[in-house]
């Protein structure tokens, strides 16, 4: 299992909803871009990546119980969709890498987890 510090160092991440924690474990990733597809695979705990920037990654995060948010390539959410992941404790991190070299850096940490996740 990863944590939030670890994925935004990895990922050269930017914490966009400042004072959420750091040390929220991340149990497994998943990436898309397709809410529909986060609400029936991702299961709960998991670290969501995705290039979609609207209030319903929020929403559909909050519903399927995910652990965080990091948007990819440089995209970044407006102002009330971080106002709306802060009024749901959901940690939002933005970085300019894409979605494939997010997640091959992420299969390499999760790689040398333990537990094998």
């Amino acid at each position: 299992m990863i944590v939030l510090k670890d994925v935004m160092a990895l990922l050269n991440g930017e914490l966009l909803t400042p004072g959420s924690a750091l040390e929220v474990p991340c149990s497994k990733v998943f990436a898309s871009d397709l809410m529909s597809d986060v609400l029936t695979s991702a299961e709960p705990g998991s670290l969501l990546l995705t290039g979609l920037a609207n209030p319903h990654v929020v929403c559909t995060c909050s519903v399927a119980d995910l652990a965080a948010v990091v948007f990819i390539q440089g995209k970044r959410p407006g102002p009330d969709v971080i106002d709306q992941a802060r009024s749901k404790n959901l940690p939002l991190i933005a970085t300019k890498i894409s979605m494939f070299e997010a997640c091959s850096r992420l299969a390499l940490l999760f790689k040398d987890d333990p537990h094998g996740r």
